[in-house]
């Protein structure tokens, strides 16, 4: 299933579906370390008696952002239940923490509601000894493996805490998950369990009256100990969930609008898609520089893999994009990543994970009759160094380019010159972009022409 409306701040990367269901939490790289592995984690719905999850086809939904900045603006509506939700949801901009403001408007009679969030964990990407528990010195839920730990609480009114929670197997001996403890609109309290596990919180908003709207927050802090997991807690409770929110918005609003842009005669729908697309590309790279393909994990069960890796060609084109949109930092970081993982021959591997290792692949290192070959797509090695020329161009950035003029430009340009045939004066067959034959391809071709010239 496809993912829509990402939020990240370049350590926190957390996906939904188009039910509106979360279905990864990537921490703390962007596409490495998906904690849910791709499982759906729940919120679901109790009004007097009644229950509703979010992937009921009762439910119609309008799954947008708020204007020019990565906080969502969800509307879903159930005619049955007489109920509307609206959902703003971000990842914070400085701290590493979920948020979700959620109003339900009630269109009949008064009636009590009650909320329930669900996480199915895979911490590290397995199931295997995850542990979920309830911690009273977050006032909430934690879930915690080695080194990541997550913390889920909420408020309602002024009151910080849970109305209710669940640690419970899942997946082992036939047990589906605490979320069917939900269905009935109560949680059992069990404050721990191990293994492969999940848990659930409720938020209780009391009675709402005919056309009244109610509001809760919640909250998941994601960090690598107990004590980190604490002070951020201790931030949320002294700040308040909505100040954290306001800030997120503001200043996504204030990055994609920093440079004055003239749109001409282009529709404001252009504008707005142009704004759009420069958030959802920037929560697509992690905050080492690494710009990742695509991030979800649904592909593992038809290919055993992911296409959450940085393809050097790829994260060249983007960052040649942002550059010319004037962002300079995120190109930046990836020709620092570039310096640190170009090989000492000079050019770039197939893919890489976010971490800056080389990624999987299935390029040989010999050919049918056994001779030695680069594993490479050369176009990859040439864009690097096309995209650094053209920040150069616009920036003039000499204290900045001169740390890297001999480990990076001169190593690959000497690379490039080097891999060439000498009866045709074309560059040397490697892969072509698509990854599906090795031979002299134009588009290679151009890539390296561009990258010399640089």
């Amino acid at each position: 299933m496809s993912r829509d409306l990402p939020i990240g701040n370049g350590s926190l990367l957390v996906n939904f579906d188009r039910n509106y269901q979360l279905r990864d939490i990537y921490y703390p790289r962007v596409g490495q370390e998906n904690h849910t592995s791709g499982e759906p984690c729940r919120f679901g719905i109790w009004v007097d008696g009644r229950f509703s999850w979010l992937d009921d086809p009762a439910w119609s939904r309008n799954l947008v952002y708020l204007p020019d900045t990565l906080v969502t603006n969800v509307t879903l509506r159930h005619p049955d239940l007489a109920l509307s939700l609206t959902f703003n949801d971000t990842v914070d901009l400085g701290r590493d923490m979920f948020l979700r403001r959620v109003k339900v408007h009630n269109e009949g009679p008064e009636r009590e509601v009650r909320l329930f969030f669900h996480y199915d964990w895979h911490i590290y990407g397995t199931e295997v000894g995850d542990t979920v528990m309830y911690y009273p010195a977050v006032k909430g839920l934690v879930a915690y493996k080695g080194q990541r730990c997550f913390a889920a609480c909420g408020q309602v009114g002024d009151r910080i805490g849970l109305d209710g929670y669940a640690c419970g197997k899942k997946d082992v001996g036939g047990a589906q998950g605490t979320w069917r403890d939900a269905e009935d609109g109560e949680l059992g309290n069990n404050p721990i369990e191990q293994g492969s596990v999940d848990m659930t919180l409720a938020l209780k908003l009391g009675r709402v009256a005919q056309g009244q709207t109610a509001t809760a927050y919640h909250w998941l802090i994601a960090a690598r100990n107990l004590a980190e997991l604490q002070t951020v807690a201790d931030v949320v409770t002294l700040r308040g969930p909505e100040a954290f929110l306001e800030r997120t918005r503001s200043y996504w609003i204030a990055w994609v609008n920093k440079e004055e842009r003239e749109f001409g005669d282009l529709s404001p729908q252009v504008a707005d898609l142009f704004r759009r697309c420069l958030l959802v590309v920037r929560t697509q790279i992690d905050s080492g520089g690494a710009v990742l393909a695509a991030n979800d994990t649904d592909i593992i069960k038809f290919a055993r893999d992911t296409y959450s890796y940085m393809w050097p060609r790829d994260a060249a084109l983007a960052v040649y994009a942002m550059d010319q949109a004037g962002y300079v930092d995120v190109p930046r970081r990836f020709f620092e990543l570039c310096a640190r993982i170009v090989t000492k021959d000079g050019y770039f591997r197939h893919k890489y994970t976010p971490a800056g290792d080389p990624g999987s692949s299935w390029h040989p290192w010999v050919d049918a009759t056994g001779k030695p070959q680069y594993p490479i797509q050369e176009d990859e090695t040439g864009l690097v160094l096309f995209a650094l020329w053209q920040h150069y161009d616009r920036h003039r950035d000499f204290e900045f380019f001169k740390a890297y003029y001999r480990p990076l430009i001169i190593l690959v340009g000497d690379f490039l010159a080097s891999y060439i045939d000498p009866l045709t004066g074309l560059p040397q067959p490697s892969y072509d972009l698509w990854e599906e034959r090795r031979g002299v391809m134009s588009f290679t071709v151009a890539t390296v022409w561009a990258g010399l010239r640089a």
